[in-house]
C-alpha cells in the first residue's frame, strides 16, 4: 500500500431510468480516471430512483443479475474500484429488497457487500413521509475489508445518525476509511449532513467519503447533495462546489496523516469498556 492514493466521490441525480443512470456513472468513471483516482464512490440509489411507490421493487435484482454485471464490466474496463452505495438487491420475497452497498475491484469482481442496517422510517419535518422498512429488509452484519485504499468500512445513508456502527467499524474492525453513500433529504441535509459526517471522522479518526444524490429526481423526491471527502482530523478536503450538480469531489487518502492523527491523540488506548 502506497503512502497516499487518490479517490473520487460522485454526485448525481438518479432517475427512474436504469440506462440513463448507467450512462451518467460511466461518464463519471472516465472523469475520475482522468483525475488520477483509483476508486470512485457512488451515492445511494445510484442505479435507480423510482418515481412512484413500488418502482424499486419492480427493478430489484440479485447481485448476479444484468444490472450489477454491467457495473462489474464498467469496473473491469476502466480498471477502477467502484463503491456502489444502495443497490436495490432482490430480497427474500417479492415484497422486499435489500439496500445493498456493493464494492467491486478493478478486475470487476464483487469484493464485499453490506446491507443497510438502519432503515429510514421518518416523517421529515416540513417534508415527505418515508417508511423504508415497508419494502426493505434490514441488514444484520457490520462489514469492513482490506483494499488498496486502506481498510474500508461500509455503511449507507441513515446509518450516519447511529455512531455505534462507526465505533464498531473503527475499534473492533480496524477501519481506516468510512464510506457513506447517501440520498439525504433536502431538509435533513441542510440541518445535519456535514456536521454528522465531520463528527464521524473526528470520533473515529478515519477518512470519510460521502457520495451524495443531489437535486430533484421526480415531482415527489429531492435530495440535498453536497458530496464531501473528510480527513481523520475532521477537515473537509474534497467538496463539490455546486450542491445540486453532477460531478466529482477528488482527494488523496494519506496514510501518514492517518497514522499521525491516531498517534498524537491515541483515543483507541483511552476508550473505556461499554460497561464502565
Amino acid at each position: 500500500m502506497t503512502s497516499s492514493i487518490r479517490v473520487a466521490a460522485a454526485q448525481m441525480t438518479s432517475i427512474n431510468d436504469l440506462a440513463a443512470n448507467f450512462s451518467t456513472c460511466s461518464r463519471l468513471v472516465k472523469e475520475a480516471a482522468s483525475a488520477g483516482a483509483k476508486m470512485i464512490c457512488f451515492p445511494e440509489n445510484f442505479s435507480y430512483v423510482g418515481a412512484a411507490d413500488g418502482d424499486s421493487l419492480k427493478i430489484a435484482e440479485p447481485l448476479d443479475g444484468p444490472i450489477m454485471k454491467g457495473y462489474c464490466s464498467l469496473a473491469r474496463e476502466s480498471s477502477m474500484w467502484l463503491s456502489l452505495g444502495g443497490f436495490q438487491e432482490k430480497g427474500s420475497d417479492d415484497a422486499h429488497l435489500r439496500n445493498t452497498h456493493v464494492l467491486i475491484d478493478n478486475a470487476g469482481n464483487i469484493k464485499s457487500t453490506y446491507s443497510k442496517m438502519h432503515l429510514f422510517d421518518v416523517d421529515v419535518p416540513g417534508g415527505a413521509v418515508f417508511k423504508e422498512s415497508s419494502f426493505t429488509e434490514a441488514g444484520k452484519k457490520i462489514v469492513a475489508l482490506d483494499s488498496p485504499f486502506g481498510r474500508l468500512g461500509l455503511t449507507v445513508c441513515y446509518d450516519l445518525r447511529f455512531p455505534e456502527i462507526y465505533q464498531q467499524l473503527r475499534f473492533h474492525h480496524g477501519a481506516q476509511v468510512l464510506l457513506v453513500p447517501s440520498a439525504f433529504t433536502k431538509v435533513t441535509g441542510e440541518a445535519h449532513w456535514e456536521i454528522l459526517l465531520r463528527a464521524r471522522a473526528i470520533e473515529t479518526q478515519c477518512y470519510v467519503i460521502a457520495a451524495a444524490q443531489a437535486g430533484k429526481h421526480s415531482e415527489k423526491r429531492e435530495s440535498f447533495g453536497e458530496t464531501l471527502i473528510i480527513d481523520p482530523w475532521g477537515s473537509v478536503i474534497g467538496r463539490l462546489p455546486d450542491r445540486v450538480s453532477t460531478g466529482l469531489a477528488v482527494a488523496d487518502i494519506d496514510f501518514s496523516l492517518l497514522g499521525s492523527v491516531r498517534e498524537k491523540m491515541p483515543i483507541s488506548k483511552h476508550r473505556k469498556p461499554l460497561d464502565f
